[in-house]
């Protein structure tokens, strides 16, 4: 079965990330803002309502003190009053639940039963009731009342759909500053998102121009918003460490070129030299030996070469294992012994310590280092190989007593094809200290050189000590 390829969900835009969360906060706001304003009025507007029915009640009672009998209020309540436009509605009832006196046409539209209970003797008024009929909306209450020995019930009706339509149109108008509030939020989010990413669209047209033949370009700190400064430092160390390395690459492959070149220039002018004319076997002999060398160096580079590039790529991935520094380095140091008894060179060892390395890289590195040495060491002289152990890494010091190196060429000296000047340098390719750098960077160590003019010269190898965590184990 075909499985169908999962679609990534694009990542969302901060500018529209920025905007909606801006507009978000302002409509929660103006929500929260324009609810307690509306609430306020609206409940302000009941208060008072229910003030004028407490008032008219109150009023109600004081008329039906003074004069005793409620129908004498029926000619005070229908005065001038049409039924119709009537902002409230009075009904006295008495006990046997006989209407003796109520406002014009007010049986029509609210008959007593749609009434509340009304409340014993008291002077507090209870909340009103709402009720709506014939499109239109009241508020009701009733209460007690005694009148010339006889108990009454007031019902008070007040016309509220004025204030209803008012409620209603006060709600739609904030609705539509609350419409037009979150618009302008949004349209406010979207100017100020623009405004404050416009740096980073600086920035982007800024590293655009940054291409191989442009890496001095820089984005340059100064002026960029403080958020954005980090950021432009970073992007600047990276330019510096890719045209560092550009320029390395650069020098590497005309080093490259001029290191090939030497030998197979040999080799092509040896050949061509031996057949212009017929020649002896001893004379063929000795052109084949010479080709020969040259055919070793050449070997020699690319072997070297091809180390530097597996090194790189070995990302750390390396067998490393726990063994007798000491031990290692006499076993160097009885290799070449040989070789430096020859050119009457003593090599001597000194100091103790465990090293945490792959055993072959840690020889290769100490070889380099002891076959450089024999090659500067005037005769008589002693090439000294120690070993320190420390807390946290080991120490491997190689000495030699030979012409030394000028300061200035010191920081260059562990670069692929390097050579300090041509009288020190022209037995070698250039590639010798590059390798060990390369083995004790794997080692996650380091290496250094101490030189002198005419003192010689000490290169200080650094391995890290075996993890806690594998040691113990």
């Amino acid at each position: 079965m075909s499985s169908k390829p999962i679609k990534r969900r694009e990542p969302q835009s901060i500018a529209s990330q920025l905007v909606l969360l801006f507009t978000s906060a302002a409509a929660l706001l103006l929500l929260c803002g324009l609810g307690v304003f509306y609430w306020i009025v609206i409940r302000h507007a009941f208060e008072e309502d229910n003030a004028f029915l407490a008032d008219k009640i109150s009023a109600l009672r004081a008329d039906l003190d003074e004069r005793g009998a409620p129908e004498i209020l029926n000619e005070k309540l229908n005065t001038g009053a049409s039924g119709e436009h009537e902002t409230y509605w009075v009904r006295i009832v008495d006990s046997r639940g006989r209407s003796v006196a109520e406002t014009s046409r007010m049986n029509d539209l609210l008959p007593s039963n749609i009434f509340p209970a009304a409340q014993n003797s008291s002077r507090s008024v209870q909340h009103p009731v709402d009720h709506r009929t014939n499109g239109k909306l009241f508020s009701l209450i009733a209460s007690k009342e005694e009148a010339g020995g006889e108990r009454y019930t007031i019902q008070v009706a007040q016309d509220r759909s004025e204030d209803d339509e008012f409620t209603r149109e006060y709600g739609a108008l904030l609705a539509v500053v609350m419409a037009f509030g979150i618009l302008a939020s949004a349209l406010i989010a979207i100017t100020v998102t623009k405004r404050g990413l416009r740096p980073l669209a600086q920035m982007t047209r800024s590293l655009k121009l940054i291409g191989p033949s442009h890496l001095n370009e820089r984005v340059s700190p100064a002026g960029w918003p403080r958020e954005l400064q980090p950021l432009a430092d970073a992007f600047d160390d990276m330019l510096d460490r890719l045209e560092d390395s550009f320029t390395r690459l650069s020098q590497f492959s005309a080093d490259l070129a001029h290191e090939l070149r030497t030998p197979i220039a040999n080799l092509r002018g040896e050949a061509e030299v031996a057949l212009r004319r017929p020649r002896t076997p001893d004379e063929y002999r000795e052109i084949i030996e010479s080709s020969v060398g040259e055919c070793e160096r050449l070997s020699g580079i690319i072997d070297n070469l091809l180390f530097l590039a597996r090194a790189e790529a070995a990302d750390g991935q390396i067998e490393r294992t726990l063994s007798d520094g000491r031990a290692a380095i006499e076993k160097i140091a009885i290799y070449y012994r040989t070789i430096a008894e020859e050119r009457h060179v003593a090599i001597t060892c000194a100091g103790e310590g465990q090293i945490y390395a792959d055993p072959v890289l840690f020889g290769r590195a100490v070889s380099n280092l002891v076959e450089n040495a024999l090659r500067f060491t005037p005769e008589g002289d002693t090439i000294a190989i120690s070993i320190v152990k420390h807390f946290s890494h080991c120490e491997i010091s190689v000495r030699d007593n030979g012409c030394g190196m000028a300061a200035v060429h010191v920081p260059w000296v562990f670069d692929r094809f390097y050579r300090a000047d041509s009288s020190r340098s022209s037995p070698g390719t250039g590639l010798g200290l590059a390798l060990v750098k390369s083995i004790t960077d794997l080692h996650d160590g380091s290496a250094r050189v101490d030189s002198e003019v005419n003192r010689g010269t000490i290169v200080t190898l650094t391995f890290p000590n075996e993890p806690s965590f594998e040691s113990n184990g």
